[in-house]
């Protein structure tokens, strides 16, 4: 079911594959295959050639049935009924991950946000051209002030993305990949749906919700689940070879060490201190990585 973002403009599944049916008589279909145009470009690998190209399908599972499993077994639905309006990593984390959408995402492109939330963490001075949502919890998606429309769905239960092909110049998943229990499934559909050298971005930091995580990213270190994201990149058949984006905190104690007080110790301890969240991101492209030059 497609959940309506309030006060937006409506999105309909239907949209996709009939767009006659978009009900904004004054703008133009909310999916094209518009490419996004630079002032040149060349690539690094060639694209798709025909419809017959292996391109997209999925050359192995990277995941173990035992390594899908979580130790809450109740939908996730239920588990995100209510919204969390909180940020699940820190300001050091957030200020790197919107950082690296500054360097990647290129203005006035129609991106997915994918298992998204309240909070989108782009650049507040960058323009999008369309910027779609998906996510659990409508309430949170709703608030989200960066999403022109979003929709509700568990890729736990359908893996299937109602999106057209080549849609999308970028896709994000931000610190929630660990959740995926068919990984290898949504990074084929990410594939599909995005554009030739469209950019799928993930991010994560060792933050999460421990009864929720699948087996194989709970029982992994921050190497083994950097490795993890990297599989599931080549699992599917067109992908570039992946980039892996790394930040670690400060080994004398990032945050905490500006908090001098017994609490501000403790609390760095524990990871809760600014500056404390370590990040990373892998990333890779849809066929090829564009090389954007200015004239």
């Amino acid at each position: 079911m497609v959940t309506i973002h309030p006060n937006l403009k409506p999105w309909h599944q239907s949209m996709t594959s009939n767009p006659q049916h978009y009900s904004h008589t004054t703008a133009s279909p909310l999916f094209t295959t518009k490419p996004l145009i630079p002032s040149r470009i060349s690539c690094t690998a060639s694209s798709e050639s025909n419809q017959s190209s292996p391109a997209g399908r999925i050359k192995r599972l990277v995941l173990p049935q035992e390594g899908r499993t979580k130790l809450n077994t109740y939908p996730d639905r239920d588990f995100y009924a209510y919204p969390r309006f909180v940020t699940h990593v820190d300001d050091g984390f957030i200020s790197t991950l919107t950082n690296l959408y500054r360097e990647k995402l290129r203005p006035d492109s129609e991106i997915l946000d994918l298992m998204s939330s309240w909070v989108s963490h782009l650049p507040k001075e960058v323009q999008f051209k369309k910027v779609l949502g998906h996510g659990l919890n409508a309430q949170d998606l709703a608030k989200n002030p960066r999403l022109d429309y979003f929709f509700v769905k568990d890729l736990n239960q359908d893996q299937k993305l109602e999106l057209e092909s080549s849609s999308f110049d970028a896709v994000l998943c931000t610190v929630s990949v660990q959740y995926l229990q068919q990984p290898e499934k949504v990074f084929a559909e990410v594939f599909r749906v995005l554009r030739p050298g469209g950019v799928f971005i993930v991010s994560f930091s060792n933050r999460l919700f421990y009864e929720k995580e699948i087996g194989a990213w709970r029982d992994g270190s921050a190497y083994s689940r950097i490795q993890l994201v990297v599989q599931y990149f080549q699992s599917v058949e067109g992908f570039t070879k992946a980039e892996i984006v790394k930040k670690l905190p400060d080994a004398n104690g990032g945050g905490a060490a500006k908090n001098k007080s017994p609490f501000g110790w403790f609390m760095g301890l524990l990871g809760l201190m600014s500056g404390s969240d370590p990040f990373y991101a892998v990333l890779a492209y849809k066929n090829f990585k564009p090389v954007y030059e200015t004239e």
